[in-house]
Parts: C-alpha cells; structure tokens; sequence
C-alpha cells in the first residue's frame, strides 16, 4: 500500500439476497417477511472484517433493512462507519417518478436515522437507477438536504447505466452544492470498463481490479468508489431455482472466494467513508452542464 496515493470509497450496499434486481421478477416483496434472513450475519461478518484492517467504510442501507435490524445499525455507527441511504426497497429510480421517489427517499431516511441514532446525508440509488431519464432524482435529493449521492454507473449495461456522465465526481444542480460521486471506471483503448465491485469483482480475475484501481489512483490521481453486497460474501445462501440462468450465474458465481478477494483488495489500497471522500472532492467536482 502506497500511502501517498488516494483513499478510497469502500462502500456497502446492504441489501438481502431476495431483495436484488436480479430476482426481482421471481421473488415478491410482500413475500419478503417470510424468507431467510441472512444480512445481519453477513454484515457483522464484513464489520470484523474491516475492524481486521482498521478500514472505515460507508453502509448504504434499504430502509426495509434498517426499520428489522436496529441493533445493527447501532454496530455500524457505533464502530465508526457511515450509516447512508439505499432507498427503502430496492425500487429502481427510474421506475418510480419524481413523487413517489421523494417518499421513497424520506421513508428510508427516517428508519435509517431512527434505527441507528446517526444522521443520513449520503445515498445510493438501488441498481445505479440514477440516469439520463432522471434528471429530476438530483432536484428531490437537494431539497431533502442530502450531501451527496453515489448512484451512477457511467457505462453501457443492459441493466443500468449512464454512459455520458463524467467519471468522476461532479454537481448535477446549477446553484446546488449536491455531488454526485460516481461508482468506478477505468479506461481502455477508450473504452470505459466497469471496475468498481459487485459482480464485476467477483466474476473477474483480482489482477483486473488491481489494475483498475491503480490506474485510477496512480495515473488519474483520483479516489476509486468500491462497493460489494453482504449477501455476496455468504456462499451458503439460499438458492433461487426458478430465476433465469442468466441472473443465477450473475448473481452465484464466485460468492465463495469473494471474502479473499476482498482482503486483497482492502489491504492493496487505502480506503476510507464516502462521506470523507465527497468532502475531498467537493473542490475537484465539475458542473454538469445543462
């Protein structure tokens, strides 16, 4: 580890295995009470974790999750971490509209903050849902007070992403101090490449993320954005038979090496919250123009 290069964002998006996009149209919310509840033992797994390197991160959290585990809400704060927003069920942003978004956004804040005792100024849109039909999402943010979002994806995927928006940290709102921190890319024969966590992390080889990162960090001189899921460190979660093969191996593949991997990762690079992080970049952030 270099300590002279940037500290990272490390984040978690703190989500159950049956709340993903990918089993969205397989698993019902109203049948979510009725599951195996695995996030508070993957999440306690990742605070010890951590606590092995003496890294603090940020936890974006569904409301859904927060208003069921308060103890460990508690735990996050309590050991130094940001407690942040993921919305309140997984809901796609760009499914919801402008109003029934901010009631989304407002639910959460208010279970997150309640169950934790911590105040929520960071959010990550489920899926990386903030994107070129959202424009409106940043507006809603802003007037609730948010500091920052970290909710795009500045690729081509087939289930998200913003191809055109900056890379790095940037304000969406003219006259709004709102950043938007987006998720990490690197660059090749100029190409965008997705490199910041999730399935990527897990399904590739490590050099590629290490290689990744580094680029950004030592050639860009910029701060990476990382984030991974609890359930992705738990290769005894259960299975869902009836999704498509396409989101099975999405969503299976690698679970078990996925904690190695992470050591690796943690203790190759410097990492921090992204609240601390949004703060540093607040002077390198661009005006996105209108």
């Amino acid at each position: 580890m270099n300590t002279s290069e940037p500290i990272n964002g490390l984040s978690v998006d703190v989500e159950d295995w049956f709340q993903v996009g990918a089993f969205e149209k397989v698993i019902d919310r109203d049948s979510w009470d009725g599951l195996t509840d695995r996030v508070e033992r993957n999440c306690d797994e990742i605070l010890r974790l951590f606590a092995d390197f003496g890294v603090k991160g940020t936890f974006f959290t569904l409301g859904w999750v927060a208003e069921r585990h308060s103890p460990l809400m508690r735990r996050i704060v309590d050991e130094g971490h940001e407690i942040a927003s993921h919305g309140w069920d997984h809901e796609r942003v760009f499914r919801l509209g402008a109003k029934a978004f901010a009631a989304d956004i407002d639910r959460a804040r208010k279970a997150i903050e309640d169950a934790s005792g911590s105040a929520v100024t960071g959010y990550r849109a489920p899926s990386f849902s903030i994107d070129a039909r959202t424009p409106w999402a940043y507006e809603v943010l802003a007037e609730q007070g948010y500091a920052y979002s970290s909710s795009v994806a500045p690729i081509t995927h087939d289930h998200y992403g913003w191809r055109e928006a900056p890379r790095f940290a940037f304000r969406p709102l003219p006259g709004s101090d709102l950043l938007e921190i987006p998720v990490t890319t690197a660059t090749f024969a100029g190409r965008r490449l997705a490199a910041g966590g999730g399935g990527f992390f897990r399904v590739l080889p490590y050099g590629f993320s290490h290689w990744a990162i580094g680029q950004v960090n030592r050639q860009e001189q910029r701060p990476a954005v990382f984030y991974f899921h609890p359930w992705e460190i738990d290769p005894e979660q259960p299975r869902v038979a009836d999704a498509p093969m396409r989101s099975r191996l999405r969503h299976y593949t690698n679970l078990g090496a996925m904690a190695g991997k992470l050591r690796r990762l943690i203790g190759d690079f410097r990492w921090g919250r992204m609240d601390e992080l949004a703060a540093r970049e607040a002077g390198h952030a661009m005006r996105l123009a209108a």
